[in-house]
């Protein structure tokens, strides 16, 4: 296998590093401290948004955009190593307008959105002026099913009006628009049940109850809480047919995933580096960090793992550019599962190594740790990647 970056990906690699050398990694703590404001956690600072318009404006914007007539045309596997990088930073994906859920949200709309829907929905998203939430998950159903969702759109004529309660609707304070996933058939076959919906935010039944506190945060555009009462769109918001809910969120969550790993090892790579230069500065009971074997067995792990995990991550994508999404579906859960947990570990070392500092908010580690635990939940937990796994394995296997 070839492992070399094309000269293309090289070339976007140099300019998204230099451009988090010199803009992104200096406001991190200026950021995170105004969305700390009381009032404010849900406002995007000033500051971040004079750096968004300098990506957009040295074409570092869209750049998950597979198709070129939305984005720069990149393979996932051309992605990946710039998503690393913004990756190593809480608003690095932010800054270049490949922040998740609107990175799959996009995507969706790109496959499946009619013309109308890509002018009204896509077009303002990709110029940066409109946010997006997606609303799935319910506090009363398995998030783990999905076919067991309750929310339900029944139609009334040239209208669906959706009556439902769901949670972790993620971005929803300040998004323009929410793309939900509802039970338009409630007698259909399982997987044939659910279908997804636009509905603009702003419509009368759309209830934001409040943001889900996560860790004791609920900043940003919040994981919010969401009560659907008698709130009408029109059959021309559906995405795709009726039934295609299952479908769609297959194709979304699939690069979904991807993302979620290849920002997991820039959070990885970035504690690794913080644990070498403490390792390499703190004196302690007669010599260096560095100089101590359990400390170097900590960084030795956290190099091995990261690495395998890149060359993992690296696969997948390959094989989503070559075979699809559906050939590829064994790699993305496996990498998946590999990735979320790598991370944790490698943050709880890094912690662990910085002491009483690594549990503060002085470093970037904790805020790292509050928010990638839930990687081992989101877009499918472990144990059902792992059952998934092991199934398909086994039937490799049967008479």
């Amino acid at each position: 296998m070839d492992f070399e970056l094309s000269p293309k990906v090289k070339d976007y690699q140099a300019k998204v590093t230099a451009f988090m050398n010199e803009y992104v990694y200096p406001i991190e703590k200026q950021v995170e401290d105004e969305m700390n404001v009381p009032g404010k956690e849900h406002t995007e600072p000033a500051v971040l948004k004079e750096v968004r318009k300098k990506a957009k404006a040295a074409g570092l914007w869209d750049l998950f955009m597979p198709d070129v007539e939305y984005g720069k045309g990149l393979k996932v596997a051309e992605y990946a190593p710039l998503c690393e990088i913004m990756g190593r930073s809480p608003i690095g994906a932010r800054a270049f307008n490949c922040m998740a859920p609107d990175t799959g949200n996009m995507e969706i709309l790109a496959d499946f959105g009619t013309p109308d829907q890509k002018k009204k929905w896509l077009a303002p998203c990709l110029e940066g002026e409109m946010r997006t939430c997606f609303s799935m998950t319910e506090p009363e159903t398995a998030g783990s099913d999905p076919t067991q969702l309750a929310t339900r759109a029944a139609r009334e004529g040239d209208y669906y009006v959706i009556n439902g309660h769901k949670w972790f609707t993620s971005g929803a304070i300040g998004a323009g628009f929410a793309i939900a996933m509802v039970v338009t058939d409630p007698n259909a076959a399982p997987h044939k049940r659910a279908s997804m919906l636009i509905v603009p935010t702003d419509t009368p039944g759309f209830n934001c109850v409040r943001p889900v506190p996560v860790m004791g945060h609920a900043g940003g555009g919040g994981h919010c809480e969401i009560i659907y009462n008698d709130c009408k769109v029109p059959i021309t918001n559906m995405l795709g047919h009726e039934g295609d809910g299952f479908a769609i969120a297959q194709a979304r969550l699939g690069p979904g995933r991807i993302h979620h790993c290849m920002r997991n090892i820039g959070v990885a790579e970035r504690a690794l580096e913080l644990m070498c230069k403490r390792a390499n500065t703190r004196w302690t009971h007669g010599s260096l960090l560095a100089d101590k074997a359990n400390v170097q067995q900590w960084i030795a792990d956290s190099r091995i793992e990261i690495d395998a995990t890149r060359l993992a991550v690296m696969h997948a994508a390959w094989m989503i550019d070559t075979v699809g999404k559906r050939e590829a579906r064994q790699e993305i859960a496996m990498i998946k599962v590999q990735a979320a947990n790598m991370v944790m570990d490698v943050l709880d070392r890094a912690i662990q190594l910085h002491g009483a500092m690594g549990m503060s908010d002085d470093t970037p580690i904790a805020r790292f740790w509050r928010e990638n635990r839930a990687m081992r939940i989101v877009d499918g937990p472990d144990e059902v990647h792992r059952m998934t796994i092991a199934r398909r394995e086994c039937r490799k296997w049967r008479q």
